[in-house]
């Protein structure tokens, strides 16, 4: 098998459909060369995770444009979908509630969400550096 010509249309392939085993069966090499090649060549490595992130993109363009087809044509899971994941005021919301007695939280415990919550951008932080 010539890897040049054959590794070629792989990524190729790999662009259009980001499934590496489509990709291997539309070229007629086996899962195993291709990864093979990828252990043993650092650029065809490379140029794999290239045209991976590619297709994805592709498809991700592809599905938007989709979904933006059917919120058109007033597709109402559509719409809720949109919104949900793109909306602030959409989003799903989580409810945190408590049994029992609240037990104190240790000085170190404390800190430890207090800095969650700031980088979470859920409360102002005190201060930017959170190597501390």
């Amino acid at each position: 098998m010539k890897k040049p010509k054959y590794s070629k249309k792989f990524l190729e392939e790999l662009r259009k459909v980001p499934i590496v085993q489509v990709a291997c069966e539309k070229v007629g090499v086996s899962r195993n060369t291709v990864y093979r090649w990828k252990r043993e060549d650092k650029d065809f490595a490379k140029q794999f995770d290239e045209a991976l992130a590619d297709g994805v993109e592709f498809v991700n363009d592809m599905s938007e444009s989709q979904l933006l087809q059917l919120i058109k044509e007033k597709n109402f899971s559509a719409v809720r979908f949109w919104l949900n994941k793109r909306h602030p005021a959409y989003k799903d919301k989580l409810e945190v509630t408590r049994i029992g007695e609240i037990e104190e939280l240790s000085p170190e415990q404390e800190a430890t969400v207090r800095k969650a919550l700031e980088m979470a951008k859920i409360i102002p932080s005190k201060d930017h550096d959170y190597e501390k």
